[in-house]
């Protein structure tokens, strides 16, 4: 997670910045290879696909909260309304086989938890019932933007690297605490013996 941080604080410091982080998978081989090693690591990095804050588990450790996630591996954060509440997107990630009931206790889960939206990020292609079930689940209407958003959506870590998805919800708010922007003004020094 610390490298996702220091990734998005780059680029809200300095927009438009190009860098490449070593390591990091950058293909569907190197992403399945990553799950087989370490799941949670694999987790924490696919969050970082859609910048969600992770949920449960110890950065840098192999164990997880076991049962502490509440189904919910990760979350963003949005305001889309004049009332200054914080909205929230619930990420699942999977790494294994999954399943139409994967998305069924999704929804299940963004409503006990009165969440926004869903996203259910998989290593696998998802099955024509696992897309039906999501499309059932209706949008997310926000007042703010004036416009729908799917209220479960199906992202691949394929999809998510080649860029032919995204995550599809209002403006992001507060996921992670933002840098500072750089300014490009050369400040001028004063003479040391004026």
């Amino acid at each position: 997670m610390s490298i996702a941080l220091q990734k998005y604080r780059l680029e809200a410091m300095y927009p438009g910045i190009k860098f490449q982080v070593k390591g990091e998978p950058n293909d569907l081989g190197a992403a399945i290879q990553l799950s087989r090693e370490d799941r949670y690591q694999f987790q924490w990095w696919a969050l970082s696909l859609i910048r969600a804050k992770p949920l449960g588990g110890q950065e840098g450790s192999k164990e997880g909260k076991k049962g502490s996630d509440k189904g919910i591996d990760g979350v963003i954060a949005f305001i889309d309304d004049n009332t200054g509440k914080a909205k929230r997107v619930l990420v699942q990630v999977k790494s294994g086989h999954v399943k139409s009931g994967d998305i069924r206790d999704l929804r299940g889960t963004i409503q006990r938890e009165q969440a926004a939206i869903g996203v259910f990020i998989t290593l696998e292609s998802p099955s024509r019932d696992m897309i039906t079930e999501s499309v059932s689940a209706g949008f997310y209407h926000s007042v703010g933007w004036g416009q729908d958003y799917p209220r479960i959506q199906i992202l691949t870590i394929d999809d998510l690297l080649r860029g032919r998805t995204q995550l599809k919800m209002p403006p992001q708010f507060g996921t992670f605490k933002q840098a500072s922007r750089v300014q490009r003004n050369i400040a001028e020094q004063p003479e040391l013996f004026g």
